[in-house]
């Protein structure tokens, strides 16, 4: 991971991490800006992608599942909202990650640690392109235009996640802004890094942010796809 993104080598769960911080974050002001930018950005990305939208569609039903599949993720002010991917897995997805952990202990300490499995059986042959490529991210363009996320913010997690390994200050910190489709943790690794990393990631984005880092950070990001860095 570059040095320019890592914060801190304490641990975010620990109760120094974010003692004797700054915090810029956002204002009222702040927030009505970045809104503003989101529902311009998001809806100018939709317009230019509808062309690729639609194949992309076609060929995720062809096993007769549903295109989009939604999960839900804790937003602003803790708020739970579904976050929308298309569909990248096989339809009994949830029955194959459980027979799985039950049976492979390196498996289960893997999900444990990462939340993630480098070589996981449930995605599809699509799938694992639309993920290697973050093609399946493309419908969370519709959640930023509906105000639960945001082109730039925290890494969008589940209640679980956020209870296991924030403190209850970096969990303030994420809450109080929209979670993104990018951020640091995309740029600086993804699955490559560890889950304490994450967290620290996202909580110095909260405390840095400002429309320069925005803007940093999307222009990090298509270079970041482009060498599928840490993509799972």
């Amino acid at each position: 991971m570059s040095d320019i993104y890592l914060p801190s080598q304490a641990s975010a769960s620990s109760p120094g991490f974010l003692a004797g911080t700054s915090r810029a974050g956002l204002s009222g002001l702040g927030h009505a800006v970045k809104r503003g930018l989101d529902i311009l950005g998001a809806g100018l990305l939709l317009l230019l992608i509808l062309p690729v939208l639609l194949p992309i569609i076609l060929i995720v039903r062809r096993d007769g599942g549903p295109a989009l599949y939604s999960h839900t993720r804790i937003g602003r002010a803790g708020r739970p909202f579904p976050c929308l991917k298309f569909r990248s897995m096989v339809l009994d997805a949830e029955t194959r990650l459980a027979e799985l952990l039950a049976s492979d202990p390196a498996a289960a300490e893997e999900w444990a640690t990462r939340r993630k499995l480098p070589h996981d059986p449930r995605i599809t042959r699509i799938g694992a392109f639309l993920r290697r490529t973050s093609l399946d991210e493309l419908p969370q363009l519709l959640n930023v235009l509906r105000g639960e996320m945001s082109l730039v913010g925290p890494r969008p997690v589940v209640q679980e996640e956020l209870d296991l390994h924030y403190s209850p200050a970096a969990a303030a910190m994420y809450c109080e802004m929209r979670p993104g489709i990018t951020g640091l943790w995309q740029i600086s690794g993804r699955s490559d890094t560890t889950y304490a990393e994450r967290v620290m990631l996202d909580t110095r984005y909260v405390r840095g942010w400002s429309l320069l880092f925005d803007l940093h950070i999307l222009c990090k990001t298509i270079p970041a796809v482009l060498k599928r860095r840490g993509a799972v």
